[in-house]
């Protein structure tokens, strides 16, 4: 005779609940990152003028890297 487990409908509804944060929490970080590749991308500027789509992705990748250089760079004087 074979013996059938009957699944616990608490863990069930847990393992649900589980479920749905990982789903929201990858939908936000994939949401982040998309917004941040659109940004850098320069997805609001108009197409048809290549000047300025390259103008902006060039000034917000300097940007970034200012960015980071500074943050280096006041590590390195006053935390360390």
């Amino acid at each position: 005779m074979v013996k059938t487990i009957q699944p616990d409908p608490d863990k069930q509804r847990g393992a649900l609940d589980d479920l749905d944060r990982l789903r929201r929490d990858r939908d936000e970080l994939g949401g982040l990152l998309g917004r941040a590749g659109a940004h850098f991308g320069a997805a609001e500027a108009p197409p048809a003028d290549r000047i300025e789509v390259w103008g902006r992705r060039i000034g917000r990748t300097l940007s970034l890297l200012a960015f980071a250089a500074l943050a280096v760079y006041l590590y390195l004087t006053y935390v360390r």
